[in-house]
C-alpha cells in the first residue's frame, strides 16, 4: 500500500478493497457458539443470525444459504453449534460477516464428554474438596441473591427465608440463567456481591431446565470464580436430580430454591424455643445449685460443733487436764523411782566407804604426810605415825618394825 499523508489520502475504495484482499486470504475456521437471532426472510435466498460466545459479552453475525440452515433444522432455541465458516467483507458498506458453509449441532453426548473431562480436571486441582469449603454464617447480616428476573426460584428463596426470619434482608441480582449472556451477567453479579461487605453468604439460584439450559452454571470461567470467592456461596440450581460443577464447588449445595432459603437463615420459632429451653435449664440449674447449698448449709449447721461451739473447747480441755494428770502422774513415779535408786546407792556408797569399815573396828595408819601405809617395811624405828580410828586420830611413834612374810 502507498504511503499515505494528509496531502495524499487514499479513497475509501482503496482502503476498503485492501482490507478485502487481506481478509479473503484468511482459511475457513471451525467456530463453536450458541445459535441466537435467527432472521429468515420469505422468499430470501440467504438467512442471517448471530453466534455468541457461551462465556463472554461476545458475538458475531453470521449469515448462510438457507439449505445450510434447513440441514440442521428443528435446532432448539438458543442451540450450541460448531459452524465452518470463512470470514467474508463487503467492499461497498465496510461491513464484516462469516459466511457459512456447514452448521453442526453439537449433541448431549459430546458436551457430557467434555463437562466429565472439565470435572475431572477441577477436581485434580482441588477446586471440589471439602477442606475448601467456607462455613455458611449463623445469622447473615445481608443475603446476596442471584437469580432470574421475576422468577419463581428468587420467590421460594425469598418466602421460605422470611418465612424462618421475618427482618432478613436480601441485596437481589437478577440476571440472565440462561443462554450465552448468562455466564457474563451470573459472573458480574457474583464480583459485585461478593466485593459488598454487607454480604456474608451468596445464593445462586435458577429453576430446573434441560441440561443445554443448566450449561451455564457448568462454565469453567464461573466455576473458577466461584471457587476464588471470598464470601460463602450456596448453590441452589434446577432440583435434586440436576448436577451442574457450580454444585460440587459451591461451599454449599442446596437440593432446591426452597432449600437454599431455609438453609441460610435460622427459624426464629426453633431459635427461640432453644433460648426458652436454654433459659429453663439454667433456672433449674441455678435453683438445684441453691438447693444444694441450702442443704448442704444446713448439715454444716446441725453438726454438734455448730449447735454447742464450747463442745470443741471442752472436748480439748478435758483432752489437756488427762494429758496433764497423765505427766504429772509419770513424773512423780519416775521420782520415786529415782529416789529410790538413790537411797539404794547412797547404802551401797556406804556400806563401801572407808568410815564403815573404821566403825567396824579397823584403823588406818598414816605418815605425818598423810599417806596411808600399806607396808610395815615403809616405816622406820621411832618414826611418828597418826592412827585413824572411828572415832578420832592417835599420834604414835613406832618402837618396832616387823613384816609378815
Amino acid at each position: 500500500m502507498h504511503e499515505t499523508s494528509a496531502e495524499k489520502p487514499l479513497s475509501v475504495r482503496v482502503i476498503s478493497e485492501a482490507i478485502g484482499d487481506y481478509i479473503s486470504k484468511l482459511g475457513a475456521v471451525w467456530i463453536e457458539g450458541e445459535l441466537s437471532e435467527v432472521t429468515v426472510r420469505p422468499g430470501a435466498p440467504m438467512v442471517f443470525m448471530r453466534l455468541r460466545d457461551t462465556s463472554a459479552d461476545m458475538s458475531l453475525s453470521i449469515m448462510c444459504h438457507r439449505s445450510v440452515l434447513e440441514a440442521v433444522q428443528p435446532l432448539p432455541q438458543n442451540a450450541r453449534v460448531v459452524m465452518h465458516s470463512k470470514v467474508s467483507w463487503y467492499a461497498k458498506n465496510g461491513s464484516l460477516s462469516m459466511s457459512v458453509k456447514e452448521i453442526r449441532q453439537v449433541g448431549v453426548g459430546e458436551l457430557l464428554a467434555r463437562l466429565e473431562l472439565l470435572k475431572s480436571t477441577l477436581a485434580s486441582e482441588g477446586l471440589f474438596d471439602l477442606d475448601r469449603k467456607k462455613p455458611l454464617p449463623f445469622l447473615p447480616r445481608k443475603v446476596g441473591l442471584i437469580c432470574g428476573r421475576n422468577s419463581d426460584a428468587e420467590k421460594d428463596v425469598i418466602e421460605n427465608a422470611k418465612r424462618r426470619w421475618p427482618s432478613v434482608q436480601f441485596e437481589l441480582r437478577e440476571v440472565a440463567v440462561q443462554g450465552a449472556a448468562a455466564v457474563v451477567e451470573v459472573s458480574q453479579a457474583l464480583l459485585d456481591l461478593d466485593a459488598d461487605p454487607d454480604v456474608d453468604v451468596i445464593i445462586i439460584t435458577r429453576g430446573g431446565g434441560s441440561f443445554e439450559d443448566l450449561l451455564p452454571f457448568s462454565d469453567e470461567s464461573l466455576v473458577r470464580l466461584v471457587a476464588d470467592a471470598v464470601t460463602p456461596i450456596v448453590s441452589a440450581i434446577g432440583h435434586e436430580k440436576d448436577a451442574p460443577l457450580l454444585d460440587l464447588v459451591a461451599d454449599y449445595r442446596a437440593s432446591t430454591p426452597t432449600d437454599a432459603g431455609k438453609r441460610v437463615v435460622p427459624d426464629v420459632q426453633e431459635e427461640m424455643t432453644k433460648i426458652r429451653n436454654l433459659q429453663d435449664r439454667a433456672a433449674r440449674h441455678i435453683s438445684n445449685f441453691i438447693d444444694f447449698e441450702r442443704h448442704r448449709l444446713e448439715n454444716i449447721r446441725s453438726r454438734p460443733i455448730f449447735r454447742d461451739p464450747l463442745s470443741m473447747v471442752t472436748l480439748r480441755q478435758e483432752a489437756i487436764s488427762a494429758l496433764r494428770a497423765r505427766s504429772i502422774r509419770s513424773t512423780g513415779h519416775r521420782l520415786n523411782l529415782a529416789q529410790e535408786e538413790l537411797t539404794n546407792l547412797r547404802a551401797q556408797v556406804r556400806t563401801l566407804s572407808p568410815q564403815a569399815t573404821l566403825d567396824r573396828g579397823y584403823a588406818v595408819v598414816l605418815t605425818q604426810e598423810g599417806n596411808i601405809v600399806r607396808k610395815a617395811s615403809s616405816l622406820m624405828v621411832g618414826q611418828k605415825i597418826a592412827i585413824r580410828v572411828a572415832h578420832g586420830v592417835v599420834a604414835a611413834t613406832t618402837d618396832g618394825v616387823k613384816e609378815e612374810e
